[in-house]
Parts: C-alpha cells; structure tokens; sequence
C-alpha cells in the first residue's frame, strides 16, 4: 500500500449510508430485515438479511435496501421493455446504482452470501482449478474451500445453474455459491495464474524438451527447436495473456547478467512481472520472433514486426520490435488492443471549455487542428476520437501513420514505408491527388511534412495531425523553427490541443484527503487556503497502486484574430501563452487540478505528468 504523501491529511470517511446497522460481531450476520446494512466482516462476507425471501425481483430488493427509489424503478422497469435489457442493468448503466450495490441486491434476491473479493483472502489453489477460459465463460471462480469436499464459488449470476453444474463437473467437488462483483470476478482471474508460476512450469519443462545440438543440428536449427518447445511457447503466451488481461500497453523483455528481466507499462507506468533463467532468454526471444515473423538469425541489427494474435476469444495486435543491447537481445511488445483503444468525443473526458473549440475546429471543412505531446500522451487516440466524429460516407477520410494503429471502417488508412520510399511527405502529396476531404497526418517530423500539411489546409483540406511539443503555444515557435513562414502557420491552423495522460484513481480505494497551501505553492499554485482532494491508497482491485485505468488532461488553444495577429508579428512562445489564457485556455495544470478536485486523479499525479 502506498505511504501517503506528507502534504495530503486524511478526512474521515462518511458513509453512503447514515443510517447503517453494525455487524454481529458474535455471529458474523448482518442485522435483521428491517434493518439492512452493507457492513461486511473481516473476511469480506456479508449474509443475506432475508429481505429477498419477499421481494419478487432484484429491483425490490434496490428498493428495499434503499438503494434507488421506487419511481426510479418504476421508470426503469418501463425504460427496459423498449431497451431490452433488464431494469436493474440500466439502473447500473446511468448511474443510479452501482456495481457492488447490484451484486449485492442479487445476493440478496437468491438468499445466498455476498463476498467482497477486495477483502476476502483468497485461496490461489482453489481458484487454479478452474481454468481461466470457463471462468471467463461463466463469470464465477472458486474462492477457497468449505470443507474438503465442497468449494466455495464466487459467481456474477446465480441465476446461471448450468454454469454451476458445469463447475462441479469440472472440478469434482460440490459447491456453495457466493455472488461477487463481475468487475472483481475479472480482477482476481487477471491474477489467478501469475507469470512467475508459468516461469517455474516452464523450467520444469525445458528440463525435459531441451534440443541437445549434435553432429546433425547445427545451432541455428537447434535454437528454433527450443524455441518451438511447448513450455517455452507456454511461457510466452502466458505472458501475453497476462499482460491484455491486466490492460498492459508494452511489454519489456530485457535481458541481464544472470537472466531477463519481464516489465509491464501499465497506465504508462513500468512494473517488474518476472524473471527468465539466463539458459531459456534465447528461445523467449527466437519465439517472439517467430511469431511476428522475423529473422531469429540476425542478431546484429534491430528488427521491427507485427502480428495478430487471440487472446481468451479477443483479438489483440502487437508491434514486435527487438533490440540487440550489450548483454544479449531484448524486445519489446506494444500491445494494441481495439476493445480498449478507441474512444469516443464523449469519452476523452475534456472539459466543456476545452472540448467546445476542439470540437468546432474538426467539424470545419477545412483548416488544421494539431494534437501535441510527447509519446504516449495520447494523441493519436484523440485524432482516432475526432475521425470518429466526422467521418461519414459523403466524406473522403485518408491517414497516413507510422504505421496504422487501429483499422477505422470508412477510413483510407496508409502506412508509411521509407524502405519503399514511402514517407510522410511523398505520401501526403499523393494523398493530395486522391480528392481528400479530410487528411489525418501520424506526425509531422520535419519541414517537408509540416509545409505540405499547411498547404493542404489553405487549399480547402481539413488536416489533423501530431507534434511534439510541450505545450499548445509552443507549436508556434516550433513550426517558426522549421522554416515555416508564420503568416502560413496563422492562416492555416484553427485550433491546437496539448495533452497529458493521467492515471485515474481506484474508485474502491481513493481516500478524501486535504492539500495544504504550502504544497500548491510549490506545485505552481498559489493558493491562501488548502484545497480539497482525494489520493491514492491501494488495494487488490487496483493491483495496490490506488490507481485504475487513464484520464487526459487537456489545454486547448482557439486560433483568435488577436493571437494569429501575434503569430504573425512573431511574438514569443511566452507572450503568445499569456494571451491565450486571457482568452480562456486553462493549462495542463489546471485541469489536472480541476480532475483532483472532482476525485478523477491526485494532487501527486498531475504534478508527476505536468512537470
């Protein structure tokens, strides 16, 4: 669990709800019907009050747990015969309910005990017996043992008998059903068979499949033979799987002295999930190749390759490429999963101040609208965001990146190819022949590329595109670096966006804390009074870091008359800053630090991103 920062003072915590009746510390049961609680014991268990034994469906139970009310039911109930979904999913969909208040009206409703997986210690061995692939299926998993013939199952859906039946086969025991949260049911399968484990099975393997290079094999042969065995092949695709099932988004296999070392980025932050022994490096790497279809005889030079592969019924990309360093060959994965990857307008979590003149800009007909940042800001999820708005048949839609990313129906997507010739530039003046409407550049890398991008947005184009730079009026000074003239720069551009990812703190976990006037000040944010926030605390939901999943922070310059004025007149990066906020930009910072006030982020994490 991560120490508090000494600037943050915890806040006590107030209940969601006042009215809560303690736990029997004797029996370990909940209070009577007519009091329900949504205390939990020490384990994590919380038994059924019996309020379900007069309620007909879930939603009586909501109500009767007083959870939502009975007009909001009732509206529910008449919105799901149109929807098609039950009226307790779309409660949870807008927001009226939440997850572990649904799993624990559903506990409720079958008479069965509620299980905070979060709290509950559970039992590895117990919960390996299943494998992960019907787990997924059924969205249960066995927790621990009851006795030692009986397991206890946490599962989403009581409801689902078949599942149950199918369980008991599968593991020959019988079993007592608890209901757990379905996002907690995935959490725990993403930490059921650690990549550690798969390391030792693999050793214990290679033991016993090792290629011995005799008089009729010679090394290369013998090293795709190892690389070929199946507990090498295990070892790998166990950890590709833990790696999509944890949201990893690169995946470092970095050899040392005396073995590999294996690092997840996950949040755009590296983590250590395991070591390889020195003797199995080679056969780890040569099998990465090969899946991605590369030379595992060349050795002296970097080699980059692509492949598609299923990962429990999804289908992932990954970017392969391997590094020759001082004490062996490395590689690295880049993990492109589509069912997290693109996001919506919606969904990018800008601010309506922010996301207005982004928005206007994109849905011109012409003009140029640059995202800026440096790797692995999120820029290109931005410009997929904003394609996705604006794309539509009446519409010719082509990018040009390195290389394609996320394959957008509709659009005209092209990877660039220097081997070929094919770079940023020769590809945008072809494009240009293509009648574009819309032209999306991956980055724009030099002069060439920047002065044909702002060309095209003069002569009835609209360009989207990336730079790296530091903030939104830096762009300026940066193109003015490249040579391009600035009357161009202030015809051509309408809007441009600067962006930071930050990591989102763990809803089950964060803690209200306060930041004191000190800490802002030395933040850059001058400040007489303290300010209210939240900060991370950790948990096993969130993997004890306090933090799940991203959220960006967003500055937003509009190309007004006064600032295409300055722009023209060259004025410096500082000056043109200074105008822009006057005129309603809010910088990284300060939306960081309005996401902090609203329990998005921390205090800490948007200093970290924006410093």
């Amino acid at each position: 669990m991560p120490e508090s920062a000494p600037h943050l003072r915890p806040l006590p915590d107030v209940p969601d709800e006042p009215n809560v009746a303690p736990l029997n510390e004797a029996t370990g049961m909940s209070a009577p019907a007519e009091a329900p609680t949504d205390a939990v014991a020490s384990n994590g268990i919380t038994h059924p009050s019996g309020i379900g034994r007069t309620a007909s469906f879930v939603t009586d139970v909501l109500v009767a747990l007083g959870y939502v009310g009975a007009e909001r039911v009732e509206a529910a109930v008449g919105e799901s015969r149109l929807a098609g979904k039950p009226p307790e999913r779309l409660l949870l969909e807008q927001n009226a309910i939440d997850a572990r208040q649904l799993s624990r009206a559903i506990a409720e409703r079958y008479g069965l005990d509620h299980v905070d997986l979060s709290v509950f210690p559970v039992d590895m061995a117990a919960a390996n017996l299943l494998p992960i692939s019907s787990a997924r299926r059924y969205q249960a998993v066995p927790i621990g043992y009851v006795d030692k013939e009986t397991l206890r199952v946490a599962m989403a859906d009581p409801a689902n008998v078949l599942a149950a039946d199918d369980i008991k086969m599968a593991t020959g025991l019988r079993c007592q059903m608890v209901v757990a949260d379905a996002a907690d049911i995935e959490s725990l399968l993403s930490r059921v068979n650690s990549l550690q484990s798969a390391v030792t099975e693999a050793i214990a393997g290679e033991s016993s499949a090792s290629v011995e290079v005799g008089d009729s094999l010679d090394p290369l042969d013998a090293l795709s033979a190892s690389a070929d065995d199946a507990p090498v092949v295990k070892l790998v695709y166990s950890i590709l799987g833990q790696a999509v099932n944890e949201g990893v988004s690169d995946i470092h296999f970095e050899p040392e002295q005396e073995d590999m070392r294996v690092r997840f980025r996950v949040d755009g932050v590296l983590h250590e999930a395991a070591h390889v022994p020195k003797r199995m490096v080679s056969a780890v790497v040569s099998r990465i190749k090969i899946m991605s279809e590369l030379d595992i005889a060349e050795r002296r030079i970097p080699q980059d390759g692509r492949v598609g592969v299923t990962v429990d019924d999804s289908r992932v990309d990954l970017r392969v490429t391997t590094l020759p360093t001082q004490r062996g060959e490395g590689a690295t994965i880049r993990i492109l999963d589509t069912r997290n990857a693109m996001r919506s307008l919606d969904q990018l979590g800008m601010n309506p101040e922010a996301r207005e003149p982004f928005e206007a800009a994109v849905r011109r007909p012409y003009g140029a609208v640059l995202v800026t940042g440096p790797t692995g800001s999120g820029k290109s999820t931005t410009l997929y965001a904003a394609l996705a708005a604006i794309n539509g048949v009446e519409r010719n839609v082509i990018t040009i990146e390195d290389p394609v990313e996320y394959q957008i129906d509709g659009v005209n997507q092209i990877n660039v190819n220097p081997k070929a010739g094919l770079t940023f530039a020769s590809g945008l003046r072809s494009i240009l022949r293509a009648d574009p409407d819309v032209i999306m550049v991956g980055e724009i890398r030099d002069a060439e590329t920047a002065r044909i991008g702002i060309e095209a947005a003069l002569t009835g184009h609209l360009v989207l595109s990336t730079l790296h730079t530091n903030d939104a009026p830096g762009t300026i000074t940066r193109l003015a670096k490249m040579g391009i003239e600035s009357f161009l720069t202030a015809s051509a551009i309408d809007c441009i966006v600067a962006q930071r990812l930050a990591r989102t703190l763990c809803p089950n976990c964060k803690q209200r804390a306060v930041i004191s006037p000190k800490s802002l000040a030395e933040a850059g944010f001058g400040s007489a009074t303290g300010m209210e926030a939240f900060e991370a605390v950790g948990c096993s939901r969130c993997g004890n870091t306090g933090y799940r999943g991203r959220v960006g922070l967003y500055s937003v310059m509009r190309m007004t008359e006064r600032i295409k004025d300055m722009t023209v007149n060259q004025a410096s990066q500082a000056e043109i800053s200074t105008v822009a906020r006057q005129e309603g930009m809010a910088t990284l910072r300060e939306d960081g630090l309005s996401k902090a006030r609203l329990g998005l982020t921390s205090f800490d994490e948007v200093v970290r991103v924006t410093t």
